[in-house]
């Protein structure tokens, strides 16, 4: 019994010394309410002759990665998720850590916490494959700037990535993920390899996904402000235990590959897989009905109507069989998109496509289909001219919102009628 007594004692001890250091045991971990605080969609890159340069080195090597996300969602623990998915090697992680980002660009508020992986400060992540880091007891605020430091020892092929990431990168020399502020010797605007934030949080905890294009995405808004729509929308619901999380990525479409996986390959891994899931917003399609004929696609036909509403149709089947809500949100003015001097794209618009454009959103808000309908065209486009933006809202490429209009989006928002609350 003494014996038995002093290792209890013992077990106990260990146990305080390792809640003491941020670091729990799978047991702990198992317990608990997990919700995304942050995502990002990962992509995979693209080759050097496509219209958009990716702006990334080919590879890091003896570099550390400093990246800031915003959480949606507050908590008591924390974890991060990697992707190795578009990878054809393994992905060596030789050290990584969090702590609450500073002000200054690469800083940090301390030195944070150390993340492991099954215990082990070194992680091999599988070609294909993602990666969850054991949790950490970290106080998390709703809205909350984290940084996320990643130190890849070994020559690493950027395949990974989430290219329109809106929030610069620091990459530094070496293994500095425990410095309070990183020298960067270059910075990136995408995400490399990271592609969620988990917090243990209180139970009944919900996410909306915000599933789309470059519109979600936040292209055009202010880089390292967070103004995207859904950030917007993120801090209307702050403190209410929902997340809202950006599954936008540039480029996407609903019925093609290409920036990224077509909206019905992805919508499984960004919208229903992730936990407490309750309602997903899909703002999607006007590149399924612009890049046919334009520099991006050239020689591809254009998109039929009957095609995309059957894109549609299929992702609000997926939806409801796994009991979400899913709102469609009506496709934004475009007339004039990207024809600004020295732009390299051409014959993105045209009245025939904005013709399709008017069919699906006349579609959307009369089919019923949807469980509710968020008529983003009403509000951002202009009463002289309805097929262009309001030039208040407009970003100065005639497709993408700026912050205003970002703002304008995600304030229209019913919430109630968003989480079928009415």
């Amino acid at each position: 019994m003494n014996f038995l007594l002093k290792l209890r004692t013992l077990l106990s001890s260990l146990c305080i010394a390792l809640l003491g250091a941020g670091v729990l045991t799978q047991a702990q971990a198992a317990e608990g309410n997990w919700a995304p605080a942050w995502t990002a969609s990962p992509q995979p890159i693209w080759a050097p002759d496509f219209v958009l340069p990716l702006g990334l080195p080919a590879s890091l090597h003896d570099q550390t990665v400093r990246q800031v996300v915003r959480a949606g969602v507050g908590g008591s623990r924390v974890r991060i998720v990697l992707s190795n998915e578009y990878g054809t090697q393994p992905l060596q992680i030789g050290a990584a850590r969090i702590a609450a980002a500073g002000d200054a660009p690469g800083s940090t508020s301390g030195r944070g916490l150390a993340l492991t992986f099954g215990g082990q400060a070194t992680a091999t992540i599988p070609a294909g494959a993602p990666l969850v880091s054991d949790p950490v007891a970290m106080d998390v605020a709703p809205l909350q700037r984290l940084a996320v430091s990643l130190y890849f020892p070994q020559t690493t092929a950027l395949s990974t990535i989430h290219w329109d990431g809106l929030q610069p990168a620091q990459v530094a020399a070496g293994n500095v993920v425990g410095a309070a502020s990183v020298k960067a010797d270059s910075v990136v605007n995408s995400r490399l390899f990271l592609s969620a934030v988990l917090v243990e949080t209180v139970p009944g905890t919900r996410s909306v996904v915000a599933f789309g294009d470059s519109i979600t995405d936040g292209a055009a808004s202010t880089p390292g402000t967070d103004h995207r729509w859904p950030d917007f929308l993120a801090r209307r619901l702050a403190g209410q235990n929902v997340a809202v999380l950006n599954a936008g990525i540039s480029g996407g479409r609903v019925l093609k590959n290409h920036m990224g996986p077509n909206a019905l390959a992805r919508f499984d891994r960004d919208v229903l897989g992730q936990p407490g899931v309750a309602a997903v917003v899909l703002l999607m399609g006007i590149n399924d009905i612009s890049w046919p004929g334009s520099t991006f696609e050239p020689q591809e036909p254009a998109t039929q109507a009957d095609a995309l509403i059957a894109g549609y149709r299929q992702l609000v089947t997926r939806a409801h069989s796994r009991g979400v809500r899913i709102v469609g949100a009506t496709l934004t003015p475009f007339e004039g998109a990207l024809t600004m001097p020295g732009s390299p794209i051409a014959n993105y618009y045209s009245p025939a496509k904005d013709a399709l454009r008017q069919r699906i959103n006349a579609w959307i808000r009369s089919s019923g289909e949807f469980d509710a309908v968020l008529d983003f065209d009403a509000v951002v486009r202009d009463p002289q001219n309805p097929l262009r933006i309001l030039p208040a809202y407009d970003s100065g490429d005639h497709l993408h919102l700026g912050d205003a209009g970002n703002k304008a989006v995600a304030d229209s928002v019913d919430i109630k009628l968003l989480l079928g609350e009415r």
